[in-house]
């Protein structure tokens, strides 16, 4: 069994990107909105303010008072569309109730969408034309590629279908030649269809739904989820040691997918900043 380890990955892709960005004529620019002070969004906020550091990019944070109005971020948002020196503009979720975050997102324009949320860059990645691919799947296809796991032709099921990990990660598979199968959280024989799939990528935030009679013999399996136990202990949807046992492939928890999701938000700033001084 080989560990797919994002950890080490993800600093090789910051490495390279940093190199390419020192190149450019402009430092890329990466703005990061947040509203309220829930903690892990916050820890997720430092996380990204350090990549930016590491990268050599210029960075702003906006930490937004919880109770703020809609009116108000969509101000902010629009500002930051026609800033020059700002290549990405990211939204950092969740969202108080309030406000309302399809209506937000899509104020970002399409070509500072680096979470690549956009309903034009969900459209691209649909008719597979270049735009911005959402940061967790393409953090999960770069995992793939860098241990030689090839999707073509082989049978890949995605267990979760949210507009952020499941949805995109089953069209990326798909553009790649895999023969892909979603399920969700009213699919009947969840673990007979698990247990067919060469590739299986779970992200349905259920800790211990994936057992290891889920597990094709010699699968890929990638945990996306991040579950916390009562003592605050990190685990992913699989039974990670009965998983283990009968795959060829696996993300730990933490340090499989975490951490590309982070290098793949730099990888995007990168390209935008880019193709905004018309250098690809």
């Amino acid at each position: 069994m080989i560990l797919l380890d994002g950890k080490a990955l993800a600093a090789k892709v910051k490495d390279r990107v940093a190199r390419e960005a020192a190149e450019l004529p402009r430092k890329p620019g990466l703005a990061v909105i947040l509203v309220g002070e829930d903690p892990a969004s916050r820890i997720y906020v430092n996380g990204k303010r350090k990549d930016c550091a590491a990268c050599g990019f210029y960075s702003e944070e906006y930490a937004l008072p919880a109770a703020i109005g809609q009116g108000e971020v969509l101000s902010l948002v629009e500002e930051l569309n026609g800033r020059p020196d700002i290549d990405g503009i990211l939204i950092q979720l969740p969202l108080p109730g309030q406000l309302n975050e399809e209506r937000l997102l899509s104020a970002i324009s399409p070509e500072k969408d680096v979470d690549g949320f956009h309903a034009v860059n969900v459209g691209n990645l649909l008719l597979g034309r270049p735009g911005f691919r959402p940061c967790t799947p393409a953090g999960v296809m770069a995992l793939l590629d860098e241990y030689g796991i090839d999707p073509a032709g082989k049978r890949a099921v995605v267990v979760g279908r949210s507009n952020i990990v499941g949805k995109p990660m089953a069209l990326m598979l798909l553009e790649r030649s895999a023969t892909v199968t979603v399920c969700h959280s009213r699919t009947r024989d969840l673990a007979q269809i698990c247990a067919q799939a060469d590739i299986l990528v779970t992200a349905a935030g259920r800790r211990g739904l994936i057992t290891g009679e889920m597990v094709k013999p010699g699968a890929a399996v990638v945990d996306v989820s991040i579950n916390r136990d009562e003592a605050g202990k990190l685990h992913g949807d699989c039974d990670f040691e009965a998983a283990a046992a009968r795959a060829a492939y696996i993300t730990p928890v933490p340090g499989g997918v975490g951490p590309m999701t982070r290098a793949m938000l730099m990888e995007n700033t990168l390209l935008s900043a880019k193709r905004r001084q018309n250098l690809r």
